[in-house]
């Protein structure tokens, strides 16, 4: 590797910037519906729900290639280490700014290794391919992404090993991108721009020029990626828990979610759809006449508010099954 800080950069490859931009856009996307769903605005768990997840992995899987695709560019032809370092340190930053801010916001689920985090070591680490014969990050690659689908052990549960990835059951975290197997990802962004540059497509990428102003937007936002992937949470942030505060959407959202549950667990039991929706619909007027939400949500339930419940619950029994007599 060189260590000249004169090496020549290669031109700059507009498509690269775009897709950048649509990766943070999409990220933009996602965090600002992960943050409805926080303050209860919508009823999807953008956190948990497979669908969301399915989305969540997308994007961080373009934005972990595109940082192995930015490597090859920028550093092929040797490492331009003033450039990279003054990247880096901003990188570094920014991951300890968030560790920072989710510690106060999230103490129990902060952000102690996320996606700043990897791409700070992962930028590091896949220094060491960029040049190397190409077969051996095609095998780490290999290695990496599939060795945590054969093996885990309970103590990368805990959370000073889970950022190495082979977890039983991944430890609480608002934000978490192990080596393994992201790493991984990273090093197919390596593999992939070092073949394009070896093949004719290269050069018709490179003469691809901006026309229009949603490419041109998307390549502004694709070269301050790192900027706005730090402001853009706090911003939306300040946006909406202001609003909730004042619209207060989990008041609207606790009677679906009591529903859904109460479904759930009805037709868990034998009992028909029809008949459950009849009895949590019940069930609900109930709570709503003598105002139980509060011990319904905390779980600490009086001796009275009990009674209330079972009252509730024989009544609204006996609406399904007329022939059950409510005082029984």
């Amino acid at each position: 590797m060189s260590l000249d800080p004169t090496i020549p950069r290669r031109p700059r490859f507009a498509v690269v910037d775009i897709a950048r931009g649509v990766a943070i856009v999409a990220m933009v996307a996602y965090h600002f519906c992960w943050d409805l769903s926080y303050f209860r605005f919508i009823a999807a768990d953008v956190g948990y729900d497979p669908f969301w997840v399915v989305i969540a992995r997308s994007i961080l899987s373009a934005f972990l290639f595109l940082v192995g695709v930015g490597l090859v560019l920028g550093h092929g032809e040797g490492i331009r280490w003033h450039n990279f370092w003054r990247r880096w340190i901003f990188v570094a930053a920014g991951a300890l700014l968030i560790t920072l801010g989710t510690w106060f916001a999230f103490p129990v689920t902060f952000v102690y290794f996320g996606v700043l985090h990897a791409i700070a070591l992962f930028s590091v680490l896949a220094l060491l391919f960029v040049r190397a014969p190409l077969w051996l990050p095609v095998v780490v690659a290999v290695v990496v992404i599939g060795l945590p689908f054969f093996y885990a052990d309970p103590l990368f549960n805990e959370n000073a090993w889970s950022w190495l990835g082979f977890w039983e059951v991944p430890p609480p975290a608002n934000d978490l991108v192990p080596i393994f197997p992201w790493f991984g990802v990273t090093l197919l962004g390596v593999i992939a721009a070092r073949l394009v540059l070896r093949s004719g497509l290269a050069v018709r990428l490179a003469a691809v020029q901006l026309q229009g102003r949603l490419p041109k937007l998307l390549a502004f936002l694709g070269r301050w990626s790192l900027l706005i992937y730090l402001l853009h949470q706090p911003i939306l942030f300040a946006l909406v828990y202001p609003a909730a505060a004042m619209l207060q959407p989990q008041v609207a959202m606790r009677e679906a979610d009591f529903l859904d549950s109460c479904q759930q667990t009805c037709e868990a039991s034998g009992t028909a759809p029809g008949l459950c929706t009849t009895y949590c619909r019940c069930g609900l007027e109930g709570i709503e006449e003598n105002d139980l939400w509060e011990a319904i949500y905390s779980g600490m339930v009086l001796a009275e508010e009990q009674a209330l419940l079972d009252a509730s619950n024989r009544q609204c029994s006996a609406v399904i099954y007329p022939e059950l007599d409510p005082q029984d």
